[in-house]
């Protein structure tokens, strides 16, 4: 929870939060209030915002039989009360008003559930507005060109100059829009509750919205939910021994002692791959390409890697940056790191300025310090595609 001070400090501000719908449209399972978004069921999200900006009590209003499901999301939080909805969305604010009724808060909040983020900042506006117009609401500009559709034909050009886009949530004296609810005789569907509010004669204030504020809608929506960027970390060891290639970053370099492994234990490209897919939460290495198949015995460590690159593109995730580190007292890293910057970075698909590639030792400490082994560290940065 927030905690910067709350804009609704000394006003009476009640919330209804409309949660009676059945999202079919998001393609879950359940109705899309109740599915996780960022962690938490998207109810969970819209309530304890409008508890951060001071909303009490939040009656949140929904679906006969979704006890459970709404005492699973937001039951334990504090001040929060539920009521049944209606067949419409209309039935389903004038019945959770007519519950609020008894305590008469001065100013009603109206929000869609599947609107998860509430910028302070809009509340304030909404609030502050209320002052001149008994109804205000959040709105955007139309960006786009619009047009009017005919039987499947483009018809007269829309103005989209006189045109908003509206979002909740929706700011009441409570009185009013009370008085509204009970006295509605429009159609059955009223749209939102500014509509309600303008059929009985009140003004309605407009006020600067936000994009946060978008609703969820259709399930490329939750799809689409993830994090900006992702970061992982791995690391690999492997001992030093007679006979064997040294590969290491991609390339076999000339040595008086090679890596021993199952595959061609290039510990460079195994802590880069590990990164990479813990970025993503995909496991490790060793779960992919197991060292007790034997298919992987000797393999080049560089399709383990291009793997777990197309693990992290399927995810919808890009290649920002590699941070490796290598870790040894012999071969001398230095003469090799321009090329393994670029060997790397034609494995990844990425630019060769997003690898780094640094060595260190261990001042003669521990088993790379007595030249028994050679390790690497690495931290991959993955970006959101789209």
């Amino acid at each position: 929870m927030s905690e910067v001070p709350s804009p609704l400090a000394d006003r009476s501000v009640a919330a209804i939060v409309v949660a009676a719908g059945t999202g079919t449209r998001a393609g879950k399972d359940l109705p899309k209030q109740y599915v996780r978004w960022r962690g938490k069921p998207v109810l969970r999200h819209s309530v304890e915002r409008l508890l951060d900006a001071g909303c009490a009590p939040v009656m949140v209003a929904i679906a006969p039989g979704a006890d459970e499901l709404a005492a699973e999301a937001v039951g334990d939080l504090e001040g929060v009360a539920f009521c049944t909805g209606g067949d419409t969305r209309q039935q389903s604010v004038a019945n959770a008003l007519e519950r609020l009724a008894g305590a008469v808060p001065s100013i009603i909040l109206i929000h869609d559930a599947a609107r998860p983020i509430v910028p302070n900042a809009v509340v304030e506006r909404l609030v502050d507005a209320l002052s001149g117009s008994p109804g205000a609401i959040p709105t955007l500009p139309v960006v786009d060109s619009l047009a009017v559709a005919r039987d499947g034909l483009m018809g007269d050009k829309a103005d989209r100059d006189t045109l908003r886009r509206v979002q909740t949530p929706q700011a009441f004296r409570f009185p009013e829009i009370l008085a509204a609810h009970r006295d509605w005789g429009g159609t059955p569907d009223a749209g939102d509750d500014a509509q309600v509010l303008r059929a009985h004669g009140g003004k309605i204030a407009l006020v600067e919205g936000d994009e946060a504020l978008k609703k969820l809608t259709f399930a490329e929506d939750f799809e689409l939910d993830r994090p900006a960027i992702r970061t992982g970390m791995g690391f690999d060891v492997h001992r030093l021994a007679e006979g064997e290639s040294l590969w290491l970053g991609g390339l076999q370099i000339e040595h008086t002692h090679g890596l021993a492994g199952h595959s061609d234990a290039d510990v460079a490209l195994h802590a880069i791959t590990d990164a990479v897919l813990g970025a993503i939460g995909a496991g490790d290495i060793g779960d992919h390409f197991p060292p007790s198949d034997p298919q992987w015995k000797g393999a080049s460590s560089d399709q383990f890697l291009a793997h777990a690159v197309t693990r992290a593109n399927e995810a919808g995730y890009a290649i920002c940056n590699i941070d490796l580190t290598i870790i040894c007292e012999a071969p001398k890293i230095g003469p090799h790191r321009a090329a393994m910057r670029d060997r790397i970075a034609q494995i990844l698909g990425v630019e060769t300025s997003a690898i780094s590639v640094k060595a260190t030792t261990t001042e003669g400490l521990g088993l790379t310090g007595r030249r028994e082994g050679i390790a690497a560290q690495a931290v991959a940065t993955l970006a959101a595609i789209g």
